[in-house]
C-alpha cells in the first residue's frame, strides 16, 4: 500500500451527471506532501449512460457491474484499492475544501482510531445548505457510543455515515458494507463502532445533496417493514461484535 487515499463511489445512471461536481471537489482537495488521491468509481449496473460522466484523469478508475446496489458496488471497487485509507463518496454529494487532510490527520494522528467522521450539510436543490443542529463535540466517539445514541434516538446516528474515512484493513475484517437495499453504510459505521473509537470533526467535511431521484428519498427507503427488518440486523450485527469482546481495533 502508497501513501494515497482511496476514494469510493458507488454510481447508478440517474446520478451519473454529478459525477463531475464530486471531482471537481477531489481537485480541491490539497493533501500532505508526498500523499495523493485515486477515485475509484463503480457503477451498480452495465449501463452505458455513466461512463461519460466519468472524468478523464489518471487517478481514475471506473469499473461496472452486475446489479446489486451501492453496498456491492463500493465492496468490488476495494478489488483496485491501492490505498491504505478508503474514503466514502456518494456520486451526488460533495467534499469541502480540506477534508481529506482532515480526516488523514484524525487517523495518522491518533494509532488507536479506526476511522472517522465529519459534520454534513444538507445541500438543497435551490443551492442553499442546512445542517444538523445535534453534532457531538469534536474528539473522540469512544466504543459503543454511536450504537447507543442509535438506538435512544429512532435509528439516528449522531454522526452521518457519508462521511466515513476508515482504514483500508479495518474495513476488510468487517467484510465492507451490509448487503442490504439501503442503510448498508450505517451498518458499517456501527460495526466500526462496535469495535474501534472513532473521531468526529466538527468543521463541515460534505455536501450532502438533496434531490428528488436519490435512492433515500423513494418510498421504498421509509416502508415500515422493510425499516424495521434493516434496522433489526444493523442491530444484531453491531451488538454480536461487541459480544466478541477479544475482536477489537486497538
Amino acid at each position: 500500500m502508497t501513501n494515497v487515499v482511496t476514494v469510493v463511489t458507488a454510481v447508478h445512471e440517474p446520478s451519473a451527471h454529478f459525477l463531475p461536481e464530486a471531482y471537481a471537489s477531489l481537485l480541491d482537495q490539497d493533501l500532505p506532501e508526498g500523499w495523493d488521491w485515486q477515485w475509484l468509481i463503480q457503477e451498480d449496473g452495465e449501463s452505458t449512460g455513466v461512463a461519460p460522466h466519468v472524468p478523464d484523469d489518471p487517478r481514475i478508475s471506473f469499473g461496472q457491474g452486475r446489479h446489486g446496489r451501492a453496498a456491492m458496488a463500493r465492496t468490488m471497487a476495494l478489488a483496485r484499492a491501492d490505498g491504505q485509507y478508503v474514503k466514502v463518496l456518494d456520486a451526488d454529494d460533495k467534499l469541502t475544501p480540506g477534508a481529506l487532510t482532515r480526516d488523514l490527520a484524525a487517523l495518522m494522528d491518533n494509532p488507536s482510531v479506526g476511522w472517522a467522521t465529519s459534520r454534513v450539510l444538507d445541500l438543497l436543490p435551490d443551492g442553499t445548505t442546512l445542517g444538523f443542529d445535534q453534532d457531538p463535540s469534536q474528539g473522540f466517539l469512544e466504543r459503543g457510543t454511536v450504537l447507543d445514541h442509535w438506538k435512544a434516538h429512532d435509528f439516528r446516528a449522531p454522526v452521518h455515515p457519508a462521511t466515513l474515512f476508515i482504514r483500508r484493513d479495518l474495513l476488510l475484517a468487517l467484510g465492507g458494507w451490509m448487503a442490504l437495499p439501503a442503510s448498508e453504510d450505517t451498518g458499517l459505521l456501527l460495526a466500526l463502532n462496535a469495535v474501534s473509537r472513532g473521531w468526529f470533526t466538527a468543521e463541515t467535511g460534505l455536501l450532502y445533496r438533496k434531490w428528488p431521484g436519490q435512492v433515500t428519498g423513494q418510498a421504498a427507503h421509509v416502508d415500515k417493514e422493510e425499516r424495521e427488518a434493516r434496522m433489526a440486523v444493523v442491530e444484531a450485527r453491531a451488538n454480536a461484535l461487541v459480544a466478541l469482546q477479544g475482536w477489537r481495533f486497538n
